[in-house]
């Protein structure tokens, strides 16, 4: 089989119509599922996904539900990870993947943790973008105040100006035309040609609902995967996976690999300079597959 890449759609076990984009190369067995993180869809990993389906990988990029391409929920208290990570389970039946790798951003990190725990012998590794066991609050409370809730555009120019506004103390140094790139990863147009956020904007509300309660304790589930291959990407000031938080996990994971990126804040791309040779060491590491 010819390297291709194809759109397609599954069902989820409650009955949405969920999207996904397939990266294929030649008779590849190497499978890698790249997750999003809360506000974002699988266009996010364009470029990832491209160099990794040239070294080899066959990769897997969904829109949760709610986002993208994917049906929106019209139960807004299911927009949360067992939800997510049930779908994803379903992705990989449909493809007959039985043993995979996954690039987790953000909710998509924990999204990997969860997976890893259920069934350590399926996943192979774990890329962690910006994300671990614990939460800082601070970037907590900024997403859930901006989650769902941006105000309407009007225009291309006006999504780019919106978007570097949000992101822009966390991705300092982007050109305008990169903003406009960034934008239309996380916009779609409307019947009206306007841009508009590429998500259910309910997804914030359960976000909200949930931000006022005690955060769960996930360092007993990350004592469940100390055995899975692990990578952990963190940007240097980032406002959700503190830098004592990553100290922790690598005292608790010793043989975990980390790299750290300069000049980002939550979450790195992954396109910055050295993040892909990261990846490639550590998914090119005979002992994880």
């Amino acid at each position: 089989m010819a390297a291709s890449i194809q759109d397609f759609h599954f069902t989820s076990g409650d009955g949405l119509n969920l999207y996904c984009r397939l990266y294929e190369t030649g008779a590849a067995t190497r499978s890698v599922l790249c997750l999003p993180g809360l506000t974002r869809n699988s266009r996010d990993f364009e470029t990832l996904a491209r160099h990794l389906q040239a070294r080899g990988y066959r990769v897997l990029t969904p829109d949760l539900r709610g986002r993208g391409h994917s049906a929106y929920d019209p139960d807004w208290r299911r927009y949360q990870p067992l939800t997510y990570v049930e779908d994803l389970w379903a992705l990989l039946d449909t493809q007959a993947v039985r043993r995979c790798a996954i690039v987790g951003t953000s909710l998509g990190a924990l999204l990997a943790m969860f997976m890893a725990a259920q069934h350590p012998e399926k996943i192979a590794g774990v890329v962690l973008n910006d994300a671990g066991p614990e939460i800082d609050g601070v970037g907590l409370a900024r997403i859930a105040q901006y989650a769902g809730k941006q105000a309407p555009v009007a225009s291309w120019e006006e999504a780019a100006t919106q978007t570097e506004a949000a992101y822009g103390q966390a991705l300092p140094g982007l050109t305008r035309e990169q903003w406009m790139d960034y934008a239309r990863r996380g916009f779609r147009e409307d019947e009206s040609g306007r841009p508009r956020p590429d998500l259910d904007p309910h997804i914030g509300t359960s976000l909200r609902a949930n931000s006022g309660a005690n955060a769960p304790d996930l360092w007993p589930l990350f004592a469940q995967i100390r055995d899975t291959p692990m990578l952990v990407v963190r940007g240097a000031f980032s406002d959700i996976l503190s830098a004592a938080t990553l100290a922790r996990m690598a005292r608790e994971k010793p043989d975990m690999k980390q790299f750290v990126v300069d000049n980002r804040g939550h979450a790195p791309l992954l396109d910055e300079p050295g993040c892909e040779r990261a990846i490639d060491e550590f998914l090119d590491a005979r002992p994880l597959w």
